[in-house]
């Protein structure tokens, strides 16, 4: 029988494919303004690719309710589903980053968490809401937290004290400290909490994914991400974070009265303050993360093309391991086929 580990080794490329081929096949939509058609080809294009792997999968959380995005939601089956395949969880955004894909913006990516199920219990938690507040910092911060709890590396902590105690592990000057945010109204005190404190703001459009990683990554240079994004996102964020080592709190933040009684009514009501740390949004030590860059933004460039060679810039991570891999893939377009959903056959991208 295949063991875990090896299952994981073998079919990590399979996801990284899959992130590929949806990056391919949306580079057509790069500019248009249809943020819609983008996310169809993504999503035509892994559904595509997953048709060809073995594996009993299961999406547990799809590109996000609040977007109305097309296809690959939760319940939806995916891969051969023969017998003895191994069963995995899986949660994906096809397009982080659609905005951007719509407007020829930077910072878009495609990416896929995946969780080998091994005991029935789920891998993925699948967080009824639309946003959850977040806060991302490195492995060095995560280790101070775990030798001395009592450290305010805390989502309830004001965001000075987070900033001053990062600094302090960091060995930085406070204005040395980078912060991420993303650019919405609901984050302003945030914004304004970083600004009176002195330290360095970075503040991004759009791709709550790639700015949750950041902090976690050792190619950038950001060393917090502090703020409200979406809730889907959180645990592709979690996933890819406890293969990097770095952590994450995340809580959720619902976005008026009408979805607070939603949740309470489903049964969310005593979750509404807790923290959850990476561990409780993705579960488990057999978790696999890959992203395609799609437009290029600071954690992965985006698919180049030249003539008739398309090159692609992904990443790909596994928890059991820790290792981090950057794969560049040049893609002859002559001979390069995808295999997609909607024409179940391959054709030239």
């Amino acid at each position: 029988m295949t063991h875990h580990s090896d299952i994981e080794r073998q079919i990590e490329f399979d996801f990284l494919r899959a992130t590929e081929i949806a990056a391919l096949n949306t580079l057509q939509w790069l500019g248009k303004g249809q943020k819609e058609l983008a996310d169809a080809a993504a999503c035509d294009a892994i559904r595509g690719m997953f048709d060809l792997v073995e594996m009993c999968g299961e999406i547990a959380i799809g590109e996000g309710i609040k977007d109305e995005a097309p296809g690959l939601f939760k319940g939806e089956k995916v891969g051969t589903w023969r017998a003895g395949a191994p069963r995995f969880e899986i949660a994906l955004d096809p397009i982080d980053g659609t905005t951007n894909v719509a407007k020829g913006m930077p910072n878009s990516l495609s990416c896929i968490a995946a969780g080998l199920v091994t005991d029935g219990t789920p891998c993925l938690l699948d967080v009824p809401a639309f946003y959850m507040q977040k806060l991302a910092y490195p492995l060095e911060v995560r280790k101070a937290w775990v030798a001395d709890p009592t450290l305010p590396i805390d989502i309830d902590a004001p965001v000075g004290e987070v900033i001053d105690v990062t600094a302090k592990i960091l060995g930085k000057e406070v204005r040395d400290v980078v912060v991420s945010i993303l650019d919405r109204p609901r984050n302003e005190s945030f914004i304004d909490e970083v600004r009176r404190k002195g330290a360095a703001l970075r503040l991004i459009q759009d791709g709550d994914i790639a700015a949750a990683l950041a902090p976690a990554m050792r190619t950038s240079s950001i060393d917090l991400y502090v703020g409200i994004g979406g809730a889907p996102e959180a645990v592709l964020s979690a996933a890819a974070l406890r293969c990097l080592g770095g952590g994450m709190r995340a809580k959720i933040w619902p976005r008026d009265e009408a979805e607070r009684k939603h949740l309470e009514a489903i049964g969310w009501g005593d979750r509404l303050g807790t923290q959850f740390m990476s561990r409780d949004l993705a579960r488990g030590d057999h978790i696999v993360f890959a992203a395609t860059g799609i437009s290029t933004g600071p954690l992965l460039e985006g698919v180049d093309v030249r003539g008739t060679i398309a090159t692609t810039h992904s990443l790909i991570l596994r928890a059991k391991s820790g290792t981090v891999r950057f794969v560049e893939a040049h893609h002859d377009l002559d001979r390069k086929t995808i295999h997609l959903r909607s024409t179940q056959a391959e054709r030239r991208v």
